[in-house]
Order: C-alpha cells, then sequence, then structure tokens
C-alpha cells in the first residue's frame, strides 16, 4: 500500500508547535492594531490565495550538463499527482496542477481528474511541448516549431496544441500555455520578420480553437535555447502577438525570463494597463533563466511584483485576473520542501504587500514625498507575516512548519522504497 501523510501525523507535528504559534499570532496581531491593520483579515487573504504547482516540478530538474535523479522521483503522471496532493495538504496553498502534454499523458482523462480531485487538487492551465522532439514524432523542433521555415513542421506543432486544448477540457482546464523554443544561433539562419509572421500565422489556428471561456498564455523568453535571436524574446513581442490575436490571448510573466536588473515590476504594471497580463511563473534568478526557488535570491522583488498586483486589485482594474503558478528546476533539493517553501514565500510577498496602506501610499506620491512612499513600502515588506501564514494553514487543516513536518513523516524515504531508483545521470532539464 503506498504510504501517506496521515491526519494523526499532521495533528502531532501541529501540536508540538501550537502553543508557540499562538503567542507569535497575539503579539503580531498586537503589532499590526497599532498600525490600523486588523490580523484576521490578513488571514482571511492568506487562506484564500491559492497558487498552482507545475507537475514537472516534482522530478529532479537539471542543466544543459546533467541531471542527477534524487531519491523516490516521480515515474509518471500518477506519482507526480501523489506528490502535488502532498505539497497542498501541508500548504493549503497549491490546490491545482498544471500537466504538461504529452509527458503526462494517460488513456483516460476523466479517470485522472477523479484521481486529483481525492488529493484535493484541480487543474490549471495545460502546457504544450514543441520545445524537444517526442517518440515518434514525425518531423524534428530542432530548427523550430511554431516558426519553423517549413509548413509542414508548423502544421505538426499546430496540431500537437489542438490536441492539448482537447485534453484540457477533459480535465476542466481554460487556459493554454504556450512558450517555444524558436529562434536561432547564428545570424543568417533565418529571416527574423518571416520568423515572427510564421509564428503569428500559426498561433491564429491555434487561437482559433479555444473555447470561448478558454485564454491562451503566451510565454517569453529571453535566450536558450536560441542564443541569437528568440522568437518571443520579450514582453514587447508576447504582447504584439497577444493584441494580434485577440482578447483571449495574454501575456505570461515569469520571473527568471528577463535580463539582469530589468524592472519587473514595471512590466507587470504596463501589461496591467492595458489588460494583458495572463499571470505568473514564479521563480527566482540571480544570472538569468536560473529557476531557482521562488524568494531565494531576491524577495524585495518578488514583493514589489504583488506590491503591483494587490495595488491592482483593489483599485479593481480592468480584465484583472491573473492566474498563479510556480515553474522551477530543482537539482540539489527535494522537490516537495523546494516547491512548498515557494508557495509559502509566494503567499508571504501577497500578505506582506496587502499590508501597505493604499491611501497613505497615494498622498505620499501626490505630494513627492519620496522617503515618506519608500518606507511604508519597506515597513510592509519587512514585517514577519510568518504567524499570519502559519494561521491560514492551520485553520484549512495544513501544517504549521509544512516542512518540518514533511520531513518528520518520512515520506520521500518511503517513496525511495516504493518507487525504482533511476540510475546514472543524464543532461536535459527534465
Amino acid at each position: 500500500m503506498s504510504f501517506a501523510i496521515s491526519a494523526d501525523q499532521l495533528a502531532s507535528e501541529n501540536a508540538k508547535a501550537l502553543a508557540a504559534h499562538k503567542e507569535d499570532y497575539a503579539h503580531l496581531g498586537r503589532q499590526l492594531e497599532r498600525r490600523g491593520i486588523a490580523i484576521e483579515t490578513m488571514t482571511e487573504r492568506a487562506m484564500a490565495y491559492q497558487v498552482a504547482v507545475p507537475t514537472w516540478g516534482v522530478g529532479t530538474g537539471g542543466t544543459r550538463f546533467a541531471r542527477f535523479p534524487g531519491p523516490g522521483e516521480p515515474r509518471h503522471i500518477h506519482d507526480k499527482l501523489e506528490d502535488c496532493g502532498v505539497i497542498h495538504q501541508l500548504t493549503r496553498a497549491t490546490g491545482a496542477v498544471s500537466p504538461h502534454f504529452p509527458w503526462d499523458k494517460v488513456s483516460d482523462y476523466n479517470a485522472l481528474r477523479q484521481e486529483a480531485a481525492q488529493y484535493s487538487l484541480g487543474f490549471d492551465a495545460v502546457n504544450s511541448n514543441t520545445f524537444q522532439d517526442q517518440k515518434d514524432q514525425s518531423l524534428s523542433y530542432k530548427y523550430g516549431s511554431l516558426s519553423h521555415a517549413q509548413k509542414a513542421t508548423r502544421q505538426q506543432a499546430i496540431e500537437h496544441n489542438l490536441e492539448c486544448i482537447e485534453i484540457g477540457q477533459k480535465l476542466g482546464s481554460t487556459a493554454l500555455t504556450v512558450w517555444i523554443g524558436d529562434g536561432t544561433n547564428f545570424p543568417g539562419q533565418q529571416n527574423l520578420a518571416k520568423m515572427f509572421e510564421n509564428y503569428l500565422q500559426a498561433c491564429e489556428q491555434i487561437y482559433s480553437a479555444l473555447p470561448k471561456n478558454w485564454l491562451m498564455f503566451l510565454e517569453h523568453k529571453m535566450y536558450e535555447p536560441a542564443f541569437y535571436s528568440t522568437v518571443i524574446s520579450d514582453w514587447g513581442s508576447s504582447l504584439m502577438a497577444a493584441q494580434h490575436l485577440g482578447p483571449q490571448a495574454k501575456c505570461l510573466v515569469d520571473l527568471g525570463h528577463h535580463a539582469p536588473n530589468t524592472n519587473i515590476e514595471q512590466i507587470v504594471a504596463r501589461l496591467i494597463h492595458v489588460g494583458k497580463l495572463a499571470g505568473f511563473h514564479f521563480n527566482d534568478s540571480k544570472y538569468g533563466d536560473d529557476d531557482l526557488d521562488s524568494g531565494a535570491i531576491d524577495p524585495f522583488r518578488l514583493f514589489l511584483v504583488f506590491n503591483e498586483l494587490v495595488d491592482a486589485e483593489m483599485r479593481k482594474a480592468k480584465d484583472f485576473a491573473p492566474a498563479y503558478m510556480i515553474d522551477q528546476s530543482h537539482n540539489v533539493t527535494d522537490p516537495i520542501e523546494s516547491l512548498m517553501s515557494s508557495a509559502m514565500e509566494i503567499v508571504r510577498a501577497y500578505v506582506q504587500a496587502s499590508l501597505v496602506n493604499r491611501t497613505a501610499l497615494a498622498d505620499a506620491q501626490g505630494a513627492n514625498d519620496v522617503m515618506a512612499g519608500h518606507r511604508m513600502l519597506k515597513q510592509a515588506y519587512t514585517t514577519d507575516v510568518s504567524p499570519i501564514l502559519a494561521e491560514a494553514r492551520f485553520r484549512k487543516g495544513g501544517a504549521l512548519a509544512p516542512i518540518e513536518a514533511y520531513r518528520a513523516s518520512g515520506y520521500r524515504a518511503a517513496k525511495a522504497k516504493e518507487r525504482p531508483a533511476v540510475q546514472g545521470s543524464s543532461s536535459g532539464i527534465v
């Protein structure tokens, strides 16, 4: 029988930390009250926030050079759902999973949907894959997919995306995420204008097949695997494509897909302004598309992004309904621990941004009181809202300390026995 973390195990771990938690929560409540903030309001906001996890994220990632498998890795979508279920069981903030095809293909999607529901999981956006060749694939994507010079290869990529929409409908999803690795590595390799035109024409066919209640998320990436020119390399290219396609096409922001020192929160503000913000792939980076854990490198930037999001929420910005998902590669950590940590850091940034007094901030900005406005943001960011996050998890039946509870449960060791180990190392990110 497959090992699972029991309610009794979770209750036992919570009991160890409950007295100290109550103390911390009451103390924070008094601090916030002096600032005119009700801790109950913030706790309710934390309880309501959800971020999706990617099915591929529970496996060990890798670099262009090597991948070193970890113990108890998921072997298929069923193991992935089990691991995603543990993340939600302990954090209570990740009630949806984002599948990737063809990696997660099965013969019965209704059964898969029911299986996910057993872990209290639903399905977020479905992801297509035309950035690598699959077994029995007729034509190669080595030189591109939706922007490929040859029509037959573009058509193959289009048909795969159409299949993803069909699968997504069966799973209850309402969005398709399209990221392509198309581009060039040498000047003269392809006509830059023609590649973009090919991409737009291919996306038109995919867009026309969207159900009325669906969205098409366009994801950009600055470089890799195309190091000279990438077809959708920045938010401007993504926005041009989304505006070309129509109202159901929006721009996805991956926090790692930007040049160093890029002002990501300003990009977010611009996309909100034109009603084209699809949502986020959360991660963190130091040098480029590092896919590190959210908040691991620059938690202040994560907070500043959420400052724009909460501002848009509070002022009821038009067409503002972003989708939130984590997208990371876990090379040296337990993927379940990393995803739980990231989920907690994302909710943390959301709650911290919710502490900002928007009226007072607007007054300071209107008076050009630079220091006052800056200090308001810093005060919110430096507030330790950990007791609020823990209380939100606890009230929803989760863990006061998710990573500690996970480690105490012995889940990873149990899965290492249940799931045959993968020997050796290999290259690649998946």
